[in-house]
């Protein structure tokens, strides 16, 4: 059984939140009205008693967006998973269906899984083939504080999109685990966040026209390939070598006539995505009220 269900449909010609359920340990919070009070826009927050996601914690939600509505899922701090008891793990799923010309944004903080945490989630979209969906889907290496660093047991998360129902448009899984040979923090070297965005549909493609591009332009930058004369000037003098980059990011299209985009993103600080996100996603501020990660 759903620990969640919102649906969200057009009410007086405004998007209105016309069913909202939940039960332990998941609660939203669906506040009358985000920015702009001329924006035609909800949004909902998900949070969980406690604070995060208990070992053993097996969390359901069902979101409906209709058609020509625009919503936004969020959280109000990272996720946090707890350290697994007896080897259980935590999971959480969301299906979602959005209608013709409707957008959703699902733009959360990102997961922290605490030591020997057990973690795995999977989101599942189903999309009209003129809706617009972006998601924001990121890890942190955990609590640096307490010299956690990839310590967890297990993060998997799982993404897909089908159009029209059962037409596949985007299926994507990531896995994190140790291996027999090495841990996971020595295969991440010195990156403490992964994260994923995904853009899809009309009202989102200048967005990703324009990521498209700064990433080029970044990692362009960040990976010239020197001169020959350069290069022998760095091997006499190592020091001056370049640094490995702190943040990586890539940009593929997906989809027939490249209707979406996935970016993927490795960076040292949780700051920099932070301020990459916030940079990118401000322009979606006329469509949703408020600018995300603001």
């Amino acid at each position: 059984m759903e620990t969640g269900i919102v649906e969200v449909e057009k009410v007086g010609e405004k998007s209105t939140v016309t069913r909202c359920f939940s039960k332990y340990p998941l609660k939203f919070i669906v506040p009358r009205k985000m920015g702009c009070s001329k924006t035609d826009a909800v949004w909902i927050y998900s949070l969980t008693y406690g604070g995060g996601i208990v070992s053993g914690d097996s969390i359901s939600c069902k979101l409906t967006v209709g058609d020509g509505c625009t919503a936004a899922l969020t959280t109000q701090a990272s996720t946090k998973v707890y350290k697994s008891v007896g080897s259980k793990c935590s999971e959480q799923f969301l299906e979602v269906r959005i209608g013709s010309n409707a957008l959703l944004a699902v733009i959360p903080d990102p997961v922290t899984c605490f030591s020997t945490a057990r973690y795995s989630q999977k989101q599942v979209f189903r999309v009209a083939s003129d809706s617009s969906l972006v998601i924001v889907d990121w890890i942190t290496s955990g609590r640096h504080e307490r010299g956690e660093k990839w310590d967890f047991g297990l993060y998997k998360s799982t993404n897909q999109i089908f159009l029209e129902e059962d037409q596949p448009l985007f299926l994507d899984a990531v896995l994190l685990e140790p291996g027999s040979i090495t841990s996971i923090a020595e295969r991440m070297q010195d990156y403490h966040v992964i994260a994923m965005i995904i853009f899809l549909g009309p009202k989102l493609k200048p967005i990703l026209n324009e990521v498209q591009d700064d990433v080029k332009r970044m990692m362009s930058q960040s990976f010239s390939v020197p001169s020959s004369t350069s290069r022998h000037y760095m091997k006499v003098n190592s020091d001056l070598a370049p640094a490995k980059p702190t943040f990586i990011a890539s940009c593929s299209p997906f989809g027939p006539k490249g209707i979406g985009g996935v970016v993927r993103i490795a960076a040292v600080t949780t700051e920099s995505v932070y301020k990459f996100l916030q940079r990118h996603l401000a322009s979606m501020e006329p469509l949703l009220g408020s600018s995300p990660y603001r």
